[in-house]
């Protein structure tokens, strides 16, 4: 359709404005043809009238559809024009914050005045490798862009960044130089690319400046090239620089600076280094004052220069250099300080002893007379003499000036040379990028020589940018096969022809200038008289003849004569420059004498920073150097400018169009008018209109299919896509001439795209009307539906209600009858009970009065009766009394009378003799008795004594109680005797009392009534408060309840922050593990660089390659080496030969030898100091040694002795046994059960078991002999490893090697020594083998042959060797002595093992060990007192001797094992004997002496005990077959998961069990240096990987489940735990073990993640997993690479296949679940990241269907891990940020309850994640709606509070700390069988 046929109603045009450039409105009416004016209603609802241009009648341009605004690229738009491209800029860079946007081939870029996020190390790695198209417009998509073409075409490359000053093009061109050093690194020590970027600050500091437009204006044009080698690494650079602005050295607008340098030399002025510059503040120079503006806010001119010097010095400018700089740019200073005045009319003078002038003076290093003089004269020379003539004051000044900026240039270009200087390599330069930063298009108020030069390079620059475009778009015709129309553009020739050409401008300037009175009037004449006529370019301005004007291709300009002619000449006092070349300061000097053999290091003439380069030789004449010298300014320019071009012409170039938003650098500010100009100068226009002018938008035929797939009907669907496009577009549009079919593509013309979108749009505007009436209706139906169920339903319930209503009432009248009956009743019932109460109550008190009164007469009676009875009981107590004392008394007096009469009777009887004898008869007999009866009773008393005693003693303390009792009880009587008086008075007082009381009771009766008054009122007192106890029992309920949700609120507050602290400890811990990890990930990456290294170094020198013996396999204490590691290493490096060698990499390691030859020097210089203090130190040791040595050998002479008894012993119950059996067998004595056969069998039993403590005692006396070794050579080994080293090489024989190899071999078992050194006979064969047997060591078959230059290095290594052999050769007589010494040491060795032999079995180690320990004790004490240099051959010897004793030891304890299994097969055979067997005829003594032959008796195999036996030879072999040549997927599909780590471990326990260190240590050395190996040669191989992975965590769980720690035994057998290794500790070794199982493991996700990376974007973003929901919209030029999914592209499914192939894989290989659960959580981690960053920098893919498309891709990746058990992996929780984006696309983005919920729902996203998504979301279709600005910030104000990292991007590099749960196996290792198919047929079973 035509432009006037869709000027239809409601049609939306742009129209003129003089505030907005362009204004849009609406159409009110249809336009017809031949109407004036169109009726149009603005935006704001005004009604305008807009009158068409009678001449013209050019109609508005249509504005395009919403759809079509805020598009990556303004080619994607249907109506190209300037409103159009003005718009979606202002769009992109106001609503979405969007700087850039392409146009085509060009990028716009327009300057934020506000830093942002965007350019980090993250943006740089989402950005590098992907195609310009598929991400968001970015300089660093173009400088990716040039760098891939590069490497992909082999063609250097360029980008052109232009603009007008402060659009940003330092900063762009800033940023791509930063990707560039970024993405390629550097090939060298220098950091190439760390001094690329430091340049900047210098340059910056002496070439930018703040103008009224940029605080950081260039002042000069720079092209930087960028150079590389062949693999694309940054090798150096090198820099040209054009025009820089000289005049601002000692002139300054209002409002602007001089260079930076100067401000910052001033602010630093107080600084001690800087004092000697004698400078102060800037205000205080002319130079620096005139723009009245010294400060820029936010800059620190002292930190600046602080930069600037750490500039210099990276880029290698020293610090002496840097002073002298200074001193220069002080001495301008001072120079501009310097007044001149007035002498008279013609000529002027300096005032004597000028400050300034002695400052510059002596900074310079000139005569004050000689500068003072030359400053105010000057020298004129004629054809005969030479005469001095004064200077003017005003002639004077401009000639300081000229100096000033002379000077200042001669510096520029010194700086530019030595920054050149320190960016050039001698590497050869293969390709190069070129950045060039140049001026754009100016035009001023007032236009001089500056802005004319500018100009002229901007048409030169856009002639050569029309040809590319133009080029571009032809070669896109003719590879479509479109039919090629020319296309009319704009050519500027005939402008640059006017400025040029011969009699061109610059011609005519420079003739003018050659003139001996020339002049800008005269040369404004001759302008005008030669162009203005001929040239419609050229115009003459109507009010003035010093200007003319020029038409460029942006602008007219207007340029002032004014200075032409003295600018181009650039001319400065040549006495001036005379006196600055005597100068004492050697860098001023080096300054101008630099310039007189080149202009400057770049090519440039000084004075303009060009880079044109002038043959000025020194030997010359001064007239022709002075000729020289008078080349003019614009001539340099245009010879530089030629250059330039011929360089860009040569590389491919990229271009970024800065453009500047307003002139007042206010943040995301956008003026229309201002952009406008810049669009217009710069080129974009048109770019847009060569583009307009034939077929700008192109749709591939999938694309178009996808997006107007509506607006065909099914019947014109057919398979082919081409042919379907073609019939649609044949019905849809009727002009052919609107679009063209190409190959691939469908070319339509401006506005067609627009057209069929508004088809689009009716046709879906159809559809949702169809599909809302069709809504609308289901829903009006659901709506009357609903509302006569709702009528039906009230009407129910109504009557239901009314019935319920007629019950109750019929309820209430029955209850109300009841209730007046029983109402009725209550009251009768009442009144009968109050009467019935109150008779009661009566009877009661009456009842109660006559119970009283008799309850008080019996209680009278009874206590009468009472008192009386108390009396009578005493009355009779006491006549009771008295009578007893009465016959008492009687008694008594009775009993006295009696006494006396019989006591006077007894005295009669005395006194008679008769009396007398009788009672002497038998009186000895009583004397006895009575001494008897003494004796008792003088025991008794002395009982009655003790008791007395005691009585006594309790008596005293009864008594002093009872005194205290006593005193007491007077006290209490005393205080009775009160109480008695108190008793008195408080009778009176009762009296009182009772007085009282009767008072008391008359008051009581008025209390009473008080009483009930207040009882009544206390009762509603209480009751108030009993209220108010229930309002307060509500408000403590309340309380409580309060309290307990607070409690529960509190305790889990307590538990979330519980939780968050158990959070914060496990992510520290992964923090840590993650730190660790890293750790181990960055050694594997030096350890791979160390290697790399070595290899190069190994190419570079092939004549002197060396075994790194000492390379470190890891990060512990421990060094690993194997001789399988050494061979491939040997092969590898043969092949390395072949490769080129890099000269800088040469340089490089020859630098590092000589500092490695010099560490060595002073290494060794340092171990002769040591071994010096060494033999000082031995001498005092051995005298301990000795006593200690006595000591030792007295008890291993005892415990041989022990030994020997104990053995003799065992051989004569060995006899016993024999005699046994031979015998007894006749007589059946030896048959089982028979008593000999016990004794024999008990006999038996205690020699095995005395045999196997032998054994472990053998085993303690080597381990005594291998300690007593170490004790005395710890110290010599360390300071003779390099003699050993030494004496080795001395060796020749193959023989001699070996001998010297196995003396020192077992120097190793010290655990500092943890390497295998390399097999004697291993070297030989590597080093005579001429051509290796590469198809072995292919196992792939891959690896292609060696070529000549391989042989022809082998070659050159077997002629090395034959030089070494014939150098060797003089020192073979020297060791022929030694080697006999070593023959007759042999022979006596000889007979000592002959002597051995003839003593029985068991005592031969005895005495071997106490004849070898005492020689070498003797022969050591008789060294250690000799010359050290002496003895160093003879501890060789020492060496080998002991080595020989240990094979001795070995061969002991295989004759052990043999005699252990012999007695084993007695025992069998015994029990196996029956009583038939033969008699033997043989004697007790031939039995004693010859062994026996028994008869073959089949014996049964012994039980396996889980342990792998092989040679020490043959360890290469089981490394080789088993790991380095083992196939992956074979052992995974038909062997047990496993298997090579359960037979690594088997082989392991074997040498555990046998207690050999050094097979310990050496086959888990080799094992660790062979997995890291093959995984360096496949570990881009996910099997092998995985496979090594699940091994290598099979091998470190056997490690523990078999070390004998109780925490890894728990879940063992009892045969498991019989395996535990018995005599080795390898808790380190698993330390290492695990380090190399996470190096794997991060080389396992390393791997997924290179296969995962391509198929993410694709199968999650690009590809339509749901078939129709988003349509593909227009593109532009730069075409996304998979914006449809076709054939070959990945799908969803294509990421889940790959995810089931990983996780079969791991699987088959029987990794651990907890490790496959990590894999997957990182799996999925990696997709999520990749996927949101890619949606973070694709504004396309921000839309609400590629939302609903995420969602879903989501789903089927859960739905997966439900399908693997793999849901509670965390695996779902990575995917968190997706989801949360995915979601953000759906939801509602309108009100502040939207903000609400996306606050609340997107927790996983940053706030500027979530921000960046609202901007860049995208509408589709014209039904949704784009998010407004005000939200966006509605949402960034209420996520202001969030702590959260401020990065954009998420690490996709991240990698999970990894952690290898312990996992015991079930599997006994006894039950392992090997499969022949792993060739290990060499290892034994035992």
């Amino acid at each position: 359709p035509r432009l006037s046929e869709l000027l239809t109603c409601c049609a939306r045009v742009w129209i003129p404005d003089a505030e907005e450039v362009w204004k849009s409105a609406e159409l009110t009416k249809d336009y017809k043809n031949g109407d004036t004016s169109l009726q149009l209603m603005l935006e704001d609802g005004t009604n305008i009238e807009h009158k068409l241009d009678p001449k013209t009648k050019n109609l508005p341009y249509l504005r395009n559809p919403d759809i079509l605004v805020g598009e990556n690229d303004l080619t994607a738009l249907s109506y190209l024009h300037e409103p159009a491209v003005l718009h979606n800029l202002k769009v992109r860079f106001i609503d979405s914050k969007l700087i850039y946007t392409y146009c085509g081939i060009v990028l716009v870029a327009i300057n934020p005045y506000e830093p942002l996020p965007i350019y980090g190390s993250d943006i740089i790695n989402a950005y590098s490798g992907q195609n310009m198209g598929d991400m968001d417009p970015h300089i660093f998509a173009v400088a990716e862009e040039a760098y891939k073409q590069m490497a992909r075409d082999e063609r250097n490359q360029s980008i052109i960044v232009s603009g007008e000053s402060g659009a940003g093009k330092t900063v762009s061109a800033k940023y791509a130089m930063r990707y560039f050093a970024t993405v390629s690194g550097s090939t060298s020590e220098a950091n190439v690319e760390q001094k690329v970027l430091a340049s900047n600050p210098i340059m910056e500091a002496i070439g930018n400046a703040k103008t009224t437009r940029n605080d950081n204006s260039s002042r000069f044009g720079k092209y930087i090239e960028i150079g590389f080698d062949t693999r694309y690494r940054i090798i150096g650079a090198n820099m040209r620089t054009y025009l820089l602005e000289k005049s601002r050295v000692v002139f300054q607008a209002d409002e602007e600076r001089n260079y930076h340098i100067f401000y910052q030399l001033c602010a630093s002025s107080h600084l001690p280094e800087y004092k000697m510059l004698t400078l102060s503040s800037a205000n205080d120079f002319l130079y620096t004052r005139q723009g009245r503006s010294p400060v820029i806010v936010g800059v620190d001119d002292t930190m600046e220069l602080s930069t600037t010097r750490k500039a210099f010095t990276l880029l290698g400018i020293n610090e002496s250099n840097q002073m002298g700089l200074f001193q220069v740019l002080a001495a301008i200073l001072h120079l501009g300080n310097v007044e001149i005045k007035d002498r008279d009319s013609d000529s002027s003078v300096i005032p004597p002893n000028n400050r300034h002038l002695t400052a510059f003076c002596e900074l310079v290093g000139v005569s004050y007379q000689d500068m003072s003089q030359w400053l105010c004269h000057r020298k004129l020379k004629t054809a005969t003499e030479t005469y001095i003539k004064t200077l003017p004051r005003l002639q004077a000044t401009n000639a300081r000036d000229a100096l000033s900026k002379h000077i200042y240039a001669k510096l520029f270009n010194w700086i530019v040379a030595h920054v050149n200087k320190a960016l050039i390599t001698n590497i050869t330069q293969h390709s190069f990028i070129g950045v060039l930063d140049i001026y754009g298009f100016e035009t001023f108020e007032i236009n001089s020589f500056e802005q004319f030069c500018i100009n002229y390079a901007n048409e030169k620059l856009q002639q050569q940018f029309n040809m590319h475009v133009f080029k571009l778009e032809q070669e896109e015709y003719m590879r479509e096969q479109i039919p090629w129309t020319l296309i009319d553009f704009y050519d500027n020739q005939p402008c640059i022809n006017l400025i040029e050409a011969k009699m061109g401008i610059l011609d005519l300037l420079d003739e003018e200038c050659k003139m001996p009175k020339g002049s800008d009037d005269s040369w404004a004449q001759k302008l005008y008289n030669t162009h203005l006529k001929t040239c419609s370019l050229f115009e003459k301005p109507r009010m003035s003849n010093r200007a003319f004007i020029i038409q460029h291709f942006a602008d007219k300009v207007e340029y002032q004569c004014d200075g032409f002619l003295e600018k181009n000449k650039d001319t400065v006092n040549e006495e001036q420059i005379n006196v600055l070349k005597a100068s004492k300061f050697h860098l001023l000097v080096e300054l101008f004498h630099d310039g007189e053999k080149a202009i400057s290091p770049t090519g440039q003439v000084a004075g303009t920073g060009g880079r044109t380069r002038l043959s000025i030789k020194p030997d010359k004449s001064r007239e022709k150097s002075s000729k020289e010298n008078k080349k003019t300014v614009g001539c340099q320019f245009r010879n530089s400018l030629h250059m330039l071009m011929g360089t860009l012409n040569a590389t491919t170039p990229h271009y970024v169009r800065c453009i500047k938003p307003n002139d007042f650098k206010l943040g995301f500010t956008f003026d229309p008018k201002r952009a406008v100009q810049q669009l217009r100068a710069c080129g974009v226009l048109e770019t847009i209109r060569i583009s307009a002018a034939g077929f700008p938008s192109r749709w591939t035929y999938q694309e178009f299919f996808s997006r107007y797939r509506v607006l065909m009907k099914q019947k014109d669907v057919l398979p082919d896509k081409k042919l379907t496009c073609r019939n649609v577009m044949e019905q849809l549009v009727q002009d052919q001439d609107k679009y063209q079919f190409g190959k691939t593509k469908i070319f339509f013309r401006a506005g067609q795209v627009a057209y069929l979108e508004k088809l689009r749009s009716e046709k879906l505007r159809v559809a949702c009307v169809r599909i809302q009436k069709t809504i609308r209706c289901w829903l009006a139906r659901k709506k009357y539906l609903r509302k006569r169920s709702a009528a039906i339903t009230i009407q129910r319930f109504t009557r239901g209600y009314q019935a319920r209503c007629l019950a109750k009432f019929m309820r209430r009248s029955q209850a109300a009858t009841v209730i007046q009956k029983y109402q009725r009743m209550c009251v009768e019932r009442k009144h009968y009970r109050q009467k019935q109460a109150a008779a009661l109550v009566m009877q009661t008190i009456l009842r109660a009065y006559m119970a009283r009164q008799k309850y008080q007469a019996l209680l009278r009676e009874h206590k009468v009766v009472i008192i009386q009875k108390r009396v009578r009981g005493w009355l009779a107590r006491c006549w009771y009394k008295r009578c007893l004392v009465s016959i008492v008394y009687l008694q008594c007096c009775f009993r006295r009378m009696k006494a006396r009469r019989q006591l006077k009777k007894l005295k009669i009887e005395a006194r008679s003799v008769e009396h007398f004898k009788k009672l002497n008869k038998g009186m000895e007999n009583k004397i006895m008795q009575l001494q008897r009866k003494l004796d008792e009773q003088n025991k008794e008393k002395r009982l009655v004594n003790e008791k007395l005693v005691a009585l006594e003693n309790t008596y005293t303390t009864e008594s002093e109680r009872m005194r205290g009792e006593l005193g007491r009880l007077r006290g209490v009587e005393e205080d009775a005797k009160n109480k008695g008086n108190q008793v008195t008075s408080l009778l009176e007082e009762l009296e009182k009392l009772r007085k009282e009381l009767s008072s008391t009771q008359k008051e009581k009766k008025t209390i009473e009534d008080w009483a009930q008054t207040y009882r009544s009122e206390m009762e509603k007192m209480v009751s108030e408060l009993k209220e108010q106890n229930g309002s307060l029992k509500k408000e403590k309920d309340d309380l409580n309840r309060l309290i307990q949700e607070q409690s529960q609120q509190m305790t889990e507050k307590m538990v979330r922050a519980i939780a968050e602290e158990t959070q914060q400890l496990e992510t520290n811990l992964n923090e840590e593990r993650s730190r660790y990890q890293n750790l181990l990930t960055e050694h594997r990456r030096l350890e791979e660089k160390h290697d790399d290294l070595k290899e190069e170094m190994n190419v570079s020198k092939p004549g002197h390659r060396r075994t790194d013996s000492t390379h470190s396999s890891n990060g512990s204490e421990y060094t690993y080496n194997s001789e399988c590691a050494e061979l491939e290493e040997g092969s590898r490096a043969a092949e390395d030969v072949t490769r080129g060698i890099d000269t800088s990499l040469t340089l490089k390691l020859q630098k590092r030898l000589t500092e490695l030859e010099q560490e060595k020097q002073s290494l060794r210089n340092e171990l002769e100091n040591k071994e010096d203090q060494f033999l000082r130190a031995r001498a005092r040791d051995d005298v301990e040694f000795k006593k200690a040595r006595g000591a030792e050998l007295e008890y291993e002479s005892l415990k041989r002795q022990e030994l020997e008894s104990e053995n003799k012993k065992l051989k004569h119950d060995l006899v016993d046994i024999r005699q046994s059996l031979l015998g007894n067998a006749a007589t059946g004595a030896g048959a089982p059960g028979s008593p000999a056969y016990k004794v024999v069998l008990e006999q038996l039993n205690s020699s095995c078991e005395e045999l196997e403590v032998r054994k472990e005692e053998v085993l303690i006396l080597r381990s005594q002999l291998v300690s007593q070794k170490e004790a005395m050579h710890h110290k010599e080994t360390m300071t003779e490893l390099s003699v050993f080293v030494e004496d080795v090489s001395k060796l020749k024989d193959a023989g001699e090697l070996k001998q010297a190899y196995m003396g020192l071999k077992d120097t190793n078992r010290s655990p500092r020594f943890t390497r295998k050194p390399l097999e004697v006979s291993d070297l030989l064969s590597r080093l005579r083998s001429a051509a290796p047997d590469f198809h072995k060591l292919n196992e792939d078959g891959e690896l292609w042959l060696v070529n000549q230059g391989l042989k022809e290095t082998i070659r050159l290594l077997e002629h090395q060797l034959q030089t070494q052999r014939r150098g060797y050769d003089s020192e073979v007589e020297s060791l022929r002595g030694e080697l006999q010494n070593v023959k007759e040491d042999n022979n006596r060795q000889q007979q000592l093992l002959a002597q051995n032999l003839q003593l029985p079995p068991e005592a031969r180690i005895e005495a071997s060990l106490q004849h070898e320990i005492t020689r070498l004790t003797n022969e050591n004490l008789e060294l250690l007192a000799e010359d050290p240099t002496a003895s160093r051959e003879a501890r060789v010897i020492i060496l080998r001797r002991m080595v020989d004793l240990m094979e001795q030891l070995e061969k002991q304890d295989r004759t052990i094992r043999k005699l252990k299994k012999q007695l084993k097969v007695y025992s069998k055979r015994i029990g196996e004997m029956g009583a038939g067997q033969t008699e033997g005829q043989t004697s007790p003594g031939q039995m004693v002496d010859e062994p026996i032959h028994p008869v073959n008796i089949p014996r049964r195999e012994k039980d396996f005990q889980g342990m792998l036996e092989y040679k020490k030879e043959d360890e290469l072999k089981l490394v080789k077959n088993l790991i380095l040549e083992l196939k992956p997927r074979g052992v995974a599909v038909n062997l047990i998961p496993g298997l090579p780590a359960y037979i690594l471990f088997m082989c392991l326990r074997h040498a555990d069990y046998v207690n050999d260190d050094q097979k310990v240590r050496t086959l888990l050395t080799s094992t660790i240096n062979s997995i890291k190996k093959i995984l360096k040669k496949r570990g881009d191989d996910f099997e092998t990987v995985s496979f090594w992975l699940a091994n290598t965590c099979r091998f470190l769980h056997c490690l523990k489940q078999y070390s004998g720690d109780e925490a890894f035994m728990k879940h063992n057998t009892q045969r498991q735990n019989e395996h535990t290794l018995s005599n080795f500790d390898l808790a380190e070794y698993r330390q290492v073990i695990s380090d190399l199982a996470i190096q794997i493991y991060q080389q396992l996700i390393k791997c997924m993640e290179n296969i995962l990376q391509p198929m993410i974007v694709s199968g999650m973003l690009e590809h339509e997993t749901i078939q129709g929901v988003s349509g593909v919209k227009p593109t532009g030029l730069r075409k996304r690479t998979a914006s449809i999914a076709d054939e070959g592209t990945y799908t969803l499914d294509s990421i889940l296949r790959q995810l089931s192939a990983f996780h079969s894989t791991m699987c088959q290989h029987g990794t651990d679940p907890e490790l496959i659960k990590q894999v997957v959580k990182q799996q999925f981690y990696i997709i999520g990241a990749v996927t949101l960053n890619n949606l973070l920098l694709r504004k396309d893919m921000c839309s609400w269907s590629k939302g609903m498309q995420i969602r879903y891709n989501v789903s089927q990746q859960e739905e997966w891990l439900r399908d693997k058990g793999l849901m509670v992996c965390g695996a779902k929780e990575t995917l968190e940020p997706l989801i949360q984006a995915a979601q953000l696309l759906q939801v509602k983005k309108k009100t502040d309850e939207d903000a609400d919920a996306i606050c609340s729902m997107c927790l996983a996203l940053t706030t500027a994640q979530i921000v960046k998504v609202l901007n860049l979301y995208t509408p589709v279709n014209e039904f949704e709606e784009r998010v407004s600005v005000s939200f966006i910030r509605t949402i960034q104000t209420r996520l202001r509070d969030r702590c959260e990292s401020p990065q954009l991007l998420m690490d996709t590099k991240m990698i999970y700390p990894v952690t290898f749960p312990f996992s015991p196996s079930s599997l006994a290792l006894e039950t392992i069988q090997i499969p022949s198919s792993l060739n290990l047929g060499f290892l034994t079973r035992v």
